[in-house]
């Protein structure tokens, strides 16, 4: 039997998720820990940003406020537009308040995939309060947002809908759709949508073009509706989570950890080169001097990634991360370094030893190493006003080995 639900088109009918838009915050389901925030929003609005993964409420909120305080929401997309058209909105809204006493809402969806430039062209109304400016984004603001527009709104984090709230909202839908022959569906639809509540109504939909008989086979139907499902988004929040548990992973020494986020990074369509850059990181960070092959397999990696392309570089990026995660670890350079950088940055400037300049009448002092046994020779390197240390040797891997050598030449 072919399954054909995704051949059904909805030309005629709006998509359900947009019908069951809440029109009220009593409607709204979950996002419980902002609530505070959200009715205060309502009560007393400000210049506002929504963040977080898709399908948890931004631009139904965006409704909301606008239907809840009585002011006409106007929406923009910066992936389809520019300044040019946004320019021409702000004056249309201008227009409206000065002519007829209308209040208007500026609401910008993906507000990330404005420059730097462009953030900067809202400022001035910003700063005016020439309207209500609502923003929503699916990246961390304080990554993809200039400081200046930051500073003149208030940032609101919404997260991933709770199984529970979707099923609710599932129901709603089942209702709507009137085939409560679904309602089966309900708990694994919520489980495998990601905490998106869009995206769960989406598939519901598609669910709905199903006849009766091919609902029987409820493994199969679940197979192909969420069969390239898993949400992963190069740009927003799951981008980092999942990067940051593959480096603590490898940091860590859990290879098989280690490989199943760089797994979850290259389905969800992660730069190779991104990944590869990483890794010669993590090389110098966390394995550092105790393999100090890390830094040359990692590089070289970078290099067969970069002039290989996938899905054969998956096998390099693999291979690099198993090396480093069953390496030895060390930070030692890492923290010598900030250290020393530390020092440096709360003190003025440190003057270099007469004996070690280029130009001092003392550097006639300098005692040049290979001209004594094993290439050392006693003398001062640091100045004399320092008496710190910054490198603390670490006790791995072939950290050790440079260190007890050290030790013997210098009779440390």
């Amino acid at each position: 039997m072919q399954l054909n639900a995704f051949d059904t088109e909805w030309p005629h009918e709006m998509p359900l998720a947009a019908k069951l838009r809440p029109r009220t915050l009593d409607q709204f389901f979950g996002q419980f820990k902002i609530r505070t925030q959200l009715e205060k929003l309502v009560s007393h609005p400000r210049h506002v940003i929504f963040w977080g993964p898709p399908g948890t409420g931004k631009t139904t909120l965006a409704h909301i406020v606008s239907g809840q305080i009585g002011r006409e929401l106007h929406l923009f997309s910066a992936v389809t537009s520019g300044i040019p058209e946004l320019k021409r909105l702000i004056q249309e809204m201008l227009d409206r308040r000065n002519q007829f006493g209308k209040e208007s809402i500026l609401f910008i969806d993906e507000i990330h995939r404005f420059n730097k430039s462009q953030q900067d062209a809202l400022l001035p109304y910003l700063e005016n309060g020439d309207f209500l400016f609502i923003g929503a984004t699916t990246e961390y603001p304080h990554t993809s947002l200039n400081k200046a527009l930051i500073s003149r709104v208030s940032l609101i984090e919404l997260s991933q809908l709770e199984s529970g709230d979707l099923e609710q909202i599932l129901h709603r839908g089942i209702l709507d759709l009137a085939r409560p022959e679904l309602s089966p569906y309900v708990p694994e639809l919520a489980r495998l949508s990601n905490g998106d509540a869009r995206f769960a109504l989406n598939q519901l939909a598609r669910l709905a073009a199903f006849s009766a008989a091919e609902l029987t086979f409820k493994d199969r139907v679940l197979k192909e509706l969420f069969e390239h499902a898993r949400q992963y988004d190069r740009n927003a929040n799951r981008h980092y989570d999942v990067i940051s548990a593959f480096i603590k992973s490898i940091r860590g020494s859990d290879p098989d950890a280690a490989l199943l986020y760089l797994a979850i990074m290259l389905d969800g369509g992660e730069d190779p080169e991104f990944i590869a850059r990483r890794l010669m990181v993590l090389a110098s960070e966390d394995v550092g001097l105790a393999n100090s092959q890390a830094l040359q397999v990692t590089s070289n990696a970078h290099y067969v990634v970069k002039h290989l392309g996938m899905p054969e570089a998956r096998i390099t990026l693999a291979q690099a991360t198993v090396f480093l995660t069953l390496s030895p670890k060390s930070n030692s350079v890492y923290l010598a370094v900030d250290a020393a950088l530390g020092f440096v940055k709360e003190n003025p400037t440190i003057e270099v030893p007469g004996h070690l300049s280029n130009v001092s009448p003392d550097k006639k002092s300098y005692l040049y190493p290979h001209s004594y046994p094993n290439h050392w020779v006693e003398q001062r390197y640091l100045p004399v006003a320092v008496r710190k240390k910054f490198f603390i040797p670490g006790e791995s891997g072939s950290e050790k080995v440079l260190v007890d050598q050290w030790k013997s030449v210098t009779k440390r």
